[in-house]
């Protein structure tokens, strides 16, 4: 269920029965000369819609501009900094519990956001408002991404490349998948990275000429599709254990025994 393209009243059936939302959340961000600045929007935004068809959970509108100052120097990069965009996050996850929704996944397609979304969820959570968890796509996957390339990249790499050419193939330059790979680092490794035990790079034009990583010259349609089925599939599954957990067993754990104060003689 899509809520933007609800009424009301239909989402007042919704939560009259049900408590669950998905929320994708991706980035405005420069991915290569091959695809375009919408990559982690897009796939956020296919994944999310995806599982909420097939659970008819509810799905929110998409954030399509989030913590990526680190891509600044390449055209077209949109960010917001980081308190905001916790601040924001939060603040629309606690008007969802105003309309009785308690538990949300943050769909989420962007690297960046990863952190900031786990400390909203650590938030709502604490005050036991809800219980929102964040799940990356490539990480419920982790075997099948890595025996489908050769060479992945962390950012406008292959696999997002594939996931692109099966959600949107119109958008992906397919004559500059070469200028990509040649004009960015194969091996993550042999980028610099570090100094020492130090990391001393901030912003992916440090390590990156163009900006990405991998081997973009690996992706395929076909390859995109696997990823986005079997992502969908973990997706849909966290949705249904999520719905089947009592809210009490999502919340913190109660302080271990003895109680603060419970020796105390009244006064």
């Amino acid at each position: 269920m899509q809520l933007a393209e609800r009424t009301w009243p239909e989402l007042g059936e919704y939560v009259a029965g049900e408590s669950v939302a998905v929320v994708p959340l991706g980035s405005t961000e420069q991915h290569g000369p091959h695809l375009p600045l919408a990559t982690d929007a897009l796939i956020a935004e296919a994944l999310a819609r995806e599982a909420a068809d097939r659970t008819g959970f509810l799905c929110t509108p998409p954030v399509r501009i989030a913590v990526s100052e680190h891509h600044r120097q390449f055209h077209g990069t949109m960010w917001v900094e980081p308190d905001v965009f916790r601040d924001y996050v939060e603040s629309f996850s606690r008007n969802l519990t105003y309309h009785g929704v308690d538990r949300m996944v943050f769909v989420n397609a962007h690297g960046g956001n990863t952190q900031h979304l786990r400390e909203v969820g650590r938030r709502l959570r604490r005050d036991r408002t809800a219980y929102a968890v964040e799940w990356m796509w490539d990480e419920s996957i982790p075997e099948l991404v890595r025996e489908s390339f050769a060479h992945n990249g962390p950012h406008g790499g292959p696999k997002e490349t594939a996931m692109i050419q099966h959600i949107a193939p119109d958008l992906v330059r397919e004559g500059e998948l070469e200028a990509a790979r040649d004009g960015g680092v194969v091996d993550l490794p042999a980028a610099t990275t570090g100094r020492f035990g130090a990391r001393t790079y901030y912003d992916s034009s440090d390590n990156s000429p163009n900006g990405v990583f991998g081997d973009q010259t690996d992706a395929t349609a076909e390859i995109g599709a696997e990823l986005f089925e079997a992502a969908s599939e973990q997706l849909v599954k966290l949705l249904g254990w999520l719905d089947d957990q009592p809210f009490s067993d999502l919340m913190p754990e109660p302080h271990v025994d003895p109680q603060p104060g419970s020796r105390r003689p009244e006064r």
